[in-house]
């Protein structure tokens, strides 16, 4: 639970120092970088991890992740420009591959479906809460103090985690070889990063017709077809391909991506939008942001009562249709700046999320048996975060080229605008394939950990 609470508070404490961020060290149009680089390197490794932590257990894998997080954590503190803060982010994102899927995986290691109803929510409080202070305190930090402590706030945080997982999380593990699926890790990195590339620079750094975009997405696809090619042969792959033929695990694949994208849009530019357009401080435009997760751990805590008795399906359909509604009225308010619409708005979203993205994790796990469930709960969360980078290069390149070489309060809000309505379509996935699953999945017997 503390190294939920660490990755939740990192997740939020950033984008409400954009601003200052900019203010100091320059280059606004590469501040989205800031975001997907993280999200790159964080969904590039999910899978990746999770397959160690099925080889060689949770908590070699989990204290790893947290040693990285630190490290990048300690060196962003006194990065000197953009590019370099930039990949201060890289590192902290490769830490986080390594510990955001672990608590879910021991959760659904150790609890049956019933009791993850009840530890979900306490998961999500824990979430939301650790949410809540990140954009208060990145607000207080950036406008009173510096922004760097900012990232100096991770490391007492991750050190503390470490003891905590040391002392009281004890596992045995058999041992005996295994073949790490290195050809497809890199050919699944080359793909994502060649593909962002030509997302976030297509328009700004070169034109979308030019050789480079070219480069960028025929490079991508063709690296991303190769990995699909690997991953059929190796011995033990990244990614299971079988995973993939059954319906319930494509269809959370796709809800996770779309939750990823929906959350992303919301905490990358709101802060931005709030305090250019509407005149908020950091701390108030951090408040806004906080209202999603306000509502989202008490959903969340509340969504077992659904999906126990009635099936997961009929939790995530419901969730999913607040969240489209919730992304309809922000289209709705874009050209009228308010912290107070902002953060009603932000209230509906993240109520639906919390009936959406517990529930569609604990149906994926579900599906299968102790042997997969790392696996399984890696994908999911892999699906998050490549739906989550995706989706801020995206709104990126919107943004930027909405902006053009418009300065002022004018330009922030036809730019947040467009950036709702992707939002809003990233919503409409989620609804279909919310609807699209399977009405009934009986849950596969927990077996016990290891």
């Amino acid at each position: 639970m503390l190294s939920s609470a660490l990755m939740a508070v990192d997740a939020t404490i950033l984008a409400t120092a954009v601003p200052s961020i900019v203010d100091d060290l320059g280059d606004f149009a590469r501040y989205p970088w800031l975001f997907s680089t993280y999200l790159l390197a964080q969904a590039v490794t999910v899978p990746v991890f999770s397959k160690l932590a099925d080889m060689y257990g949770r908590k070699p894998v989990i204290l790893t992740g947290i040693a990285v997080f630190v490290l990048g954590s300690a060196l962003a503190t006194a990065a000197p420009s953009m590019t370099v803060l930039i990949v201060c982010r890289a590192v902290q994102g490769l830490g986080a591959g390594a510990v955001q899927p672990m608590g879910q995986t021991i959760a659904g290691d150790i609890y049956t479906v019933r009791e993850r109803a009840r530890v979900q929510g306490y998961l999500a409080s824990v979430w939301g809460i650790s949410s809540v202070l990140g954009p208060l305190v990145g607000g207080v930090f950036s406008q009173y103090v510096s922004w760097r402590w900012i990232f100096a706030v991770n490391i007492p945080l991750g050190l503390l985690a470490a003891v905590m997982v040391v002392r009281n999380y004890h596992e045995s593990v058999e041992r005996r070889p295994h073949r790490i699926d290195v050809a497809g890790s890199l050919c699944l990195t080359a793909g994502l990063t060649m593909l962002l590339l030509g997302l976030l620079e297509g328009g700004t750094g070169w034109d979308w017709g030019s050789g480079q975009s070219l480069i960028c997405f025929l490079g991508g696809a063709a690296a991303l077809a190769v990995f699909v090619l690997v991953e059929r042969r190796a011995a033990e792959p990244v990614v299971s391909m079988h995973l993939l033929s059954l319906r319930l695990i494509i269809n959370a694949v796709v809800i996770a991506a779309a939750i990823g994208g929906i959350v992303q849009g919301l905490t990358s530019f709101v802060p931005t939008y709030l305090e250019r357009a509407a005149g908020a401080t950091p701390v108030v435009a951090g408040i806004a942001v906080a209202a999603l997760t306000i509502a989202w751990p008490f959903a969340s805590a509340n969504a077992g009562r659904i999906y126990v008795p009635y099936g997961f399906k009929a939790s995530i359909a419901l969730g999913a249709s607040v969240v489209t509604v919730g992304t309809v009225l922000l289209v709705l308010v874009a050209h009228h700046p308010s912290v107070w619409l902002i953060t009603g708005v932000a209230v509906v979203i993240g109520a639906g999320l919390g009936f959406t993205a517990a529930p569609n994790t604990v149906a994926a796990q579900s599906s299968v048996g102790w042997s997969e469930r790392a696996e399984v709960t890696g994908l999911t969360m892999f699906a998050r975060s490549a739906g989550s980078a995706v989706a801020v290069a995206v709104y990126g390149t919107i943004s930027n080229a909405v902006i053009g070489g418009r300065s002022g309060a004018a330009p922030i809000v036809d730019a947040t605008a467009a950036v709702f309505w992707g939002v809003l379509s990233a919503a409409v996935v989620l609804l279909i394939a919310a609807w699209a699953l399977p009405a009934h999945r009986r849950a596969v017997p927990v077996t016990p950990a290891p």
